[in-house]
């Protein structure tokens, strides 16, 4: 670096990567704010330079002075020690302006000589002061991932058919004979610790109902009339639990019926396609579900408005990825055991990196939004205007009726059907279906008689 580089550095004033110090007496300050530095993305600190950018520079003694001090503090002042670089700027007779480089540490977190771990914050820095910050701090460096997290949920939460069939399906291993060799496998497979307990990935995975143990970790969609949210109006709404599978499966249900129907160029009598590919929406989706942060207690938001669509994660873009990056096929893995187990296909994944680009091939008016300070990343899917349309199959309180009709013409004609087979025969969810049979059975149009298994639905004329 010349002086005229300097100089330019200089002009641009303090920021999160660039700080001035006339004159370093102290080897613990220094310490915190290397610390600061390698906790964040690196960067310089130039001693020499006033804070109002000014090059008063430092004497040859001072320097002296300030590069002994510099190689205490890196080393000695800071856990874990770190490797930084100085350079000399001559800026005057005998004076020096000494440009010391920090790199992003690869062992962070790094802690001051009194245990405080710091972290750069705008042009100053401060303390780590929650746990959730410092977890995201070593699942930064690969060191933790809120998927191993333990649950507290005990083996007796293991939906048992569920992960009986995935064994069978994807590993053609049966379902083991013992409590002892159940959790044997459980922890070989990362869905269980060392304590016995599901870990986060098995409850979301093959918990028998997820959103007991974890209720946040949901899907909440709604569908508004217009372009805003609305306080109580809304057309359509349903939270999606369970599994991630028929979390997925719920959430994708929702959007396809809120999208209106085009012609395409077929005949008047064929049936609609939807305005938007389905696959945009798996891609998403899965996306969501898979690199969300579920360090952050809050569900995943779906809004369907008459202009666009938005599906809402909690948790910003991990470490050093930006908007560009994701568009271009970059990715980095936060949650390497659902991700892992998702591959195996559990959801529609077609490769590390390659979803949202694919979604992009298929409905290019997508745009992204990173919001560091919400802590939220957002998927804009935006609708365009189609004149000749078919309205949603069922996108409003009216269309909520008319499928608890259909329902009733089914048990009228087949009484033993299980909601399965109604949600089949509709293209609706299950959860959609208890929901009506739960309000029809409230307002005594339909009663069960005999039990769960073996009995049949009585529709009240």
């Amino acid at each position: 670096m010349n002086l005229s580089e300097l100089e330019a550095q200089v002009a641009l004033g303090e920021d999160s990567q660039r700080q001035f110090k006339r004159d370093v007496t102290n080897a613990d300050a220094l310490a915190a704010e290397m610390a600061a530095f390698a906790n964040s993305e690196g960067g310089t600190i130039y001693l020499g330079v006033a804070d109002d950018g000014s090059l008063p520079g430092l004497s040859r003694a001072d320097v002296a002075r300030i590069n002994q001090l510099i190689g205490n503090a890196a080393s000695q002042h800071v856990r874990s020690p770190l490797t930084v670089q100085t350079e000399n700027i001559g800026v005057g007779a005998e004076r020096v302006v000494i440009v010391l480089t920090i790199p992003k540490g690869q062992d962070k977190p790094y802690f001051d000589r009194n245990g405080v771990i710091w972290l750069k914050s705008g042009a100053d820095k401060r303390r780590v002061n929650s746990k959730e910050e410092l977890r995201r701090l070593f699942q930064s460096v690969d060191q933790f991932h809120a998927d191993a997290l333990p649950t507290g949920a005990g083996l007796d939460r293991l939906d048992k058919l569920r992960f009986r069939d995935f064994l069978r399906d994807v590993y053609q291993q049966p379902y083991p004979d013992s409590p002892d060799e159940l959790l044997r496998l459980l922890q070989n497979m990362n869905l269980a610790t060392d304590d016995g307990v599901l870990n986060l990935a098995g409850v979301l995975l093959f918990a028998e109902r997820p959103e007991w143990i974890k209720p946040q970790f949901i899907v909440k969609a709604i569908r508004y009339p217009g372009n805003a949210i609305h306080i109580s109006e809304y057309l359509d709404t349903e939270d999606f639990a369970g599994p991630l599978p028929e979390v997925f499966a719920g959430a994708m249900a929702f959007v396809m019926r809120n999208l209106r129907k085009v012609q395409a160029g077929k005949g008047v009598n064929a049936p609609g396609v939807p305005e938007i590919p389905s696959a945009v929406f798996e891609e998403l989706l899965v996306n969501a579900l898979a690199h969300r942060d579920y360090l952050v207690s809050a569900p995943i938001r779906l809004f369907v408005f008459d202009n666009r669509i938005e599906i809402i994660s909690p948790g910003h873009l991990p470490n050093n990825l930006t908007v560009a990056k994701i568009r271009a096929g970059n990715s980095n893995i936060r949650n390497p055991i659902l991700v892992s187990y998702i591959a195996k296909g559990l959801l529609p994944y077609r490769g590390l990196g390659s979803g949202i680009k694919r979604a992009l091939e298929h409905w290019p008016e997508i745009d992204f939004t990173d919001d560091r300070d919400g802590c939220l990343f957002t998927a804009t899917i935006h609708r365009k205007e189609v004149e000749a349309s078919v309205e949603p199959e069922v996108s409003s309180e009216k269309g909520s009726e008319k499928s608890s009709e259909k329902i009733l013409r089914l048990l009228r004609a087949d009484p033993q059907l299980a909601a399965r087979e109604i949600a089949e025969a509709l293209g609706i969810t299950q959860r959609a279906v208890e929901k009506q049979i739960a309000r029809l059975r409230e307002e005594g149009r339909l009663r069960r008689i005999g039990p769960a298994r073996g009995g049949h639905w009585e529709v009240a004329e």
